[in-house]
């Protein structure tokens, strides 16, 4: 796999960027504006051709995660070198290392190993893909090998794993709430309770776990929380305001009683999130709604629980647990001497 010429490190979300200031894709960045804004094609990065077209098909911006290998390298680097791998492998040494799932799991973040790896490769460095993102794994079972430099495979190694174990670790929570809904009308989604820069990222790996994904951003929908009614002065008045300032926008209503439901149904809401309700009030209030508005529970929920309320007839639960608290799904490194002499 070979790369081409690094461009500049973009600033992800920065307005009113520049060919040279730099700009990352997105929505809600400078180079999403009309007129003489930033356009940036996602395919014109640093990263092999074939690799951003992949991202692109699993619906991630190439130039924001050769943005995010770019600072996770340069953060462990500190504008330094790997003095330890610098000092110990001769620099014409090449090897191959596979990245192994050392327990079972649902992985993903494969090709954000890759794009790790292809900011830090001096050479070009082939790949074989032995499995692919979504799929539950083994330990034991080999997911990717690579073969490069041996000092440019060390140097990417922690990178790319805190990236892949990271996101594999979502993925494998995911999947455990996707099998218990499984055979029901739910789905498990999830929230903004992300780390902060990698929200793209972590939601892909919902996607992966079988998950589907609330909104990406504040701008996207809009919800309206407790705060918000008493910013507003009222649950009438909030969804007023917004259906005013953003009428195209969807509007999602919390409420914690089922009392709360007619008059927020009346206002034409889309969505209503049911916080802290039980089974018996969830299932009172899919009956009360009748179809007129989706509904998502959130609060409460557990594995163990969340079948009971799946079984209601909900729509969506919603889980902030999937990206906040996952456990990093344990994935290593294995290096073995390169059998490819082509490189």
């Amino acid at each position: 796999m070979s790369s081409t010429p690094d461009l500049p490190l973009l600033q992800i979300g920065r307005l009113g960027a520049t060919p040279e200031t730099g700009g990352g894709c997105g929505d809600a960045c400078g180079c999403a504006g009309d007129g003489d804004a930033y356009e940036l094609d996602p395919l014109t990065c640093g990263l092999d051709p074939d690799l951003a077209a992949l991202l692109v098909a699993a619906g991630l911006d190439p130039v924001q995660v050769e943005d995010i290998a770019h600072m996770a390298i340069e953060e462990d680097l500190d504008q330094g070198v790997d003095v330890t791998t610098v000092a110990t492998v001769p620099e014409d040494a090449f090897a191959t290392g596979d990245f192994t799932a050392r327990e079972p799991g649902t992985v993903a973040g494969l090709r954000i190993a890759e794009a790790v790896l292809s900011v830090v490769c001096t050479d070009e460095f082939a790949v074989e893909r032995h499995v692919e993102d979504g799929e539950r794994v083994e330990a034991g079972q080999k997911l990717l090998s690579v073969t490069t430099r041996t000092r440019d495979l060390l140097t990417a190694e922690r990178s790319a794993l805190n990236l892949l174990g990271r996101l594999s670790g979502i993925a494998t929570l995911t999947r455990a709430w996707a099998d218990v809904l499984e055979g029901t009308e739910a789905k498990v989604r999830d929230t903004r309770k992300t780390t902060p820069g990698l929200r793209a990222l972590e939601k892909y790996a919902v996607r992966c776990g079988g998950g589907v994904n609330h909104r990406m951003s504040l701008s996207d929908a809009a919800l309206i929380k407790d705060n918000h009614v008493v910013a507003a002065g009222g649950v009438a008045e909030a969804f007023t305001a917004v259906r005013r300032e953003f009428p195209g926008v969807p509007i999602e209503v919390e409420v914690d009683r089922l009392d709360q439901i007619p008059p927020i149904l009346a206002e034409g809401a889309d969505l209503i999130l049911l916080d802290n309700f039980t089974p018996e009030q969830t299932r009172e209030a899919v009956e009360l709604v009748a179809g007129r508005a989706i509904l998502e529970s959130s609060g409460r929920l557990t594995l163990d629980n969340a079948r009971s309320y799946a079984e209601t007839g909900i729509d969506y639960l919603a889980v902030g647990a999937l990206t906040h608290s996952a456990r990093v799904l344990d994935i290593g490194l294995d290096l073995r001497e390169s059998d490819d002499e082509s490189l």
